[in-house]
C-alpha cells in the first residue's frame, strides 16, 4: 500500500547543500521531514508544489543574528529572514543575549541593539522555553552572550571580573547549556566586555568544553591590531578545545585593507591543530552602535538610530555634521544613545573572506534600527545573485552550501541544512536567474527578488515574499554529549 505524502515539491532541481552537483530530484514530505526523493510524479500527496525551472535548496540558516526579541514578536508583513530564505537563525551573537538578565532599565550599550522591550528573563531557559511557547517563525538555535553575563553579575564593567564573578558566570551559562543553549558569545571591542581578560573568557566558557558547545567570537579589534585580537581569539578557542568561531570576519580602516591574506592565513594555520571557521556578510560595510572612534577609519557614516535625536536616522553623520557647524566626533556624542552604519572596508577582503571554503553566512542584521543596514533583508539572495551568479566568485552549489550544509555541521544542528531523507524539510526554492537582494543603504527593507518558496518544517511559511505562517519554526536546543 502506498502512503500519502503530505507535500511533494515536484518538478525542480535540488543543490543538496553538500557542494555536489545539482539533481533533478522531486523532494516527497511527511510532517516534518523529508522522506522520499527521487521521480515521485506517480506517487499520491495531499498537495503537490511545482517548483518547474527553480532551484530547490535547503532553507538558509543565518549563523549570525541579534533576532532573540524579533523571535518573539512576528512582525507585519513581510518577515525579513523568510522573504530572503531563512529558515534558521543562530541569536545572541557578539556577546549580547537577551538573557538570562533581568533589569528594570535598559541595560548599557551595545545590550540596546536587542530593542526597547522588557529584559524579563531571570535565566536561559525561561527564554528558550517562551520563544518555544510563542511559536517562532523560523527555527532558533540560541547563544548565551557573555556581555550580558558581566552585566547579570558585576556592578562594574570597567575591570576584570573576580574569581567569584567568574564563577557565578560560569555556573550561569551552565545553566543555560542544560536548558539548550548551543554555546557562548563574546564581544570583546565593546565597553561592557572590553576589560575582561583571555583568562577570564577561558574560565567563564569552561562548561562549554564538557558540553561540546560552541563559541562565537567578536573579536577585540577588526583593524589595527587585527593580529593581536585573532590570537586571543585562537587561544581562548584552543584552551576550551571546542568548535570556534570568528563572527563577521572582516579588516576596517584603509590602513588595513588587503590584510585579509594576512588573517586567513593565519585562520588556516590554526585549522590544523584545532576547529575554527568563520562566517562573513557580502558588504563592505558594517554597523553597529554608534561609536566616535570609528569615525576616522570611515569614508563615510550612516546613522540608522538615535534616541536623542530620531529624524538623523537614515542620515549620513559627515553632511548632517557640516550642515549642524560641528565635527562627526561631536555630532556622534550629541546623538547618543544611536546606531550606525561605517564604509570602512575593502570589497577585495569581502570577497576573497567570503570565498574562503572555512567561511559561512550571516547576516549581523540589526532587527530593531529605524533605518536598518541592508543586510538584515538581502544577504542570502545577494550571495546567490551577486556572488555566484553575477560575479562568478564561486559556484551556486558552494554558495548554497556556506548558507546551509557548512553552518549545520559546523554549529551542530542535526538534520538540518542538506536535502537528505529522514532530515528536516526546511526548504527554499528560487529563480537562479533572478534572485537577488534588492534593498540599498536608501530603501534596505525592499524584499529581495527571485525567492519563490519557503517551508519550514515542512509548512510553506512564505511564498513570493509574502508570509504564510509566522510560526512553523522550532526551537533547535542543544543537548549535551553523554
Amino acid at each position: 500500500m502506498t502512503t500519502t505524502l503530505d507535500l511533494i515539491i515536484e518538478g525542480g532541481t535540488v543543490i543538496d547543500g553538500t557542494g555536489a552537483p545539482r539533481r533533478r530530484l522531486d523532494v516527497g514530505i511527511a510532517g516534518d521531514r523529508i522522506v522520499r526523493l527521487g521521480d515521485l510524479s506517480g506517487v499520491p500527496a495531499a498537495r503537490r508544489f511545482d517548483a518547474s525551472g527553480h532551484i530547490v535548496a535547503p532553507g538558509f540558516i543565518d549563523v549570525h543574528t541579534h533576532d532573540d526579541r524579533l523571535l518573539l514578536d512576528a512582525p507585519e508583513g513581510p518577515h525579513p529572514k523568510l522573504s530572503q530564505g531563512v529558515t534558521t537563525v543562530i541569536t545572541g551573537n557578539c556577546g549580547i543575549s537577551l538573557a538570562p538578565l533581568q533589569s528594570a532599565g535598559t541595560p548599557p550599550a551595545p545590550l540596546d541593539l536587542l530593542g526597547t522591550g522588557a529584559w524579563r528573563y531571570e535565566s536561559f531557559g525561561d527564554y528558550l522555553d517562551d520563544l518555544e511557547a510563542s511559536g517562532p517563525a523560523v527555527n532558533a538555535a540560541c547563544l548565551v552572550g557573555h556581555s550580558t553575563l558581566r552585566v547579570r553579575r558585576m556592578e562594574r564593567l570597567d575591570r576584570v571580573a573576580t574569581a567569584r564573578e567568574q564563577q557565578f558566570m560560569a555556573a550561569d551559562l551552565d545553566a543555560a547549556l542544560a536548558a539548550g543553549a548551543i554555546g557562548m558569545s563574546t564581544g570583546l571591542y565593546y565597553p561592557p566586555a572590553r576589560a575582561a581578560d583571555t583568562a577570564e573568557v577561558i574560565a567563564v566558557g569552561a562548561p562549554l568544553t564538557n558540553a561540546q558547545g560552541i563559541i562565537t567570537m567578536h573579536i577585540r579589534d577588526e583593524g589595527d591590531a587585527i593580529v593581536d585580537a585573532l590570537t586571543e581569539a585562537l587561544q581562548i578557542g584552543h584552551a576550551l578545545g571546542i568548535e570556534t568561531v570568528l563572527s563577521h570576519h572582516k579588516l576596517v580602516g584603509k590602513a588595513n585593507h588587503g590584510r585579509s591574506v594576512e588573517t586567513l592565513a593565519m585562520i588556516e594555520a590554526a585549522g590544523r591543530k584545532q576547529s575554527v571557521c568563520l562566517d562573513c556578510y557580502p558588504y563592505n560595510a558594517s554597523s553597529t552602535m554608534l561609536l566616535p572612534a570609528r569615525i576616522a577609519q570611515s569614508d563615510d557614516v550612516r546613522v540608522t538610530w538615535s534616541k536623542a535625536d530620531p529624524r538623523a536616522a537614515g542620515r549620513s553623520l559627515f553632511a548632517l555634521a557640516r550642515e549642524r557647524g560641528t565635527s562627526p566626533e561631536a555630532l556622534a556624542e550629541a546623538l547618543q544613545p544611536a546606531g550606525a552604519i561605517y564604509f570602512a572596508m575593502s570589497e577585495d577582503d569581502v570577497s576573497r573572506i567570503l570565498r574562503y571554503p572555512a567561511t559561512m553566512v550571516g547576516s549581523d542584521g540589526l532587527a530593531h534600527d529605524v533605518s536598518p543596514h541592508p543586510r538584515l533583508w538581502g544577504t542570502f539572495p545577494r550571495v546567490l545573485g551577486h556572488y555566484a551568479r553575477d560575479r562568478g566568485l564561486f559556484s551556486l552549489e558552494i554558495a548554497v552550501h556556506k548558507m546551509t550544509g557548512l553552518s549545520a555541521g559546523r554549529f551542530g544542528l542535526a538534520g538540518r541544512g542538506i536535502v537528505a531523507e529522514n532530515h528536516y524539510a526546511d526548504i527554499v526554492v528560487f529563480d537562479e536567474q533572478s534572485v537577488g537582494d534588492s534593498a540599498t543603504f536608501d530603501q534596505p527593507t525592499a524584499v529581495s527578488t527571485g525567492i519563490k518558496a519557503v517551508f519550514v518544517n515542512g509548512k510553506l511559511a512564505c511564498q513570493d515574499g509574502e508570509s504564510k505562517d509566522l510560526h512553523a519554526g522550532s526551537v533547535l536546543r542543544h543537548r549535551r554529549a553523554t
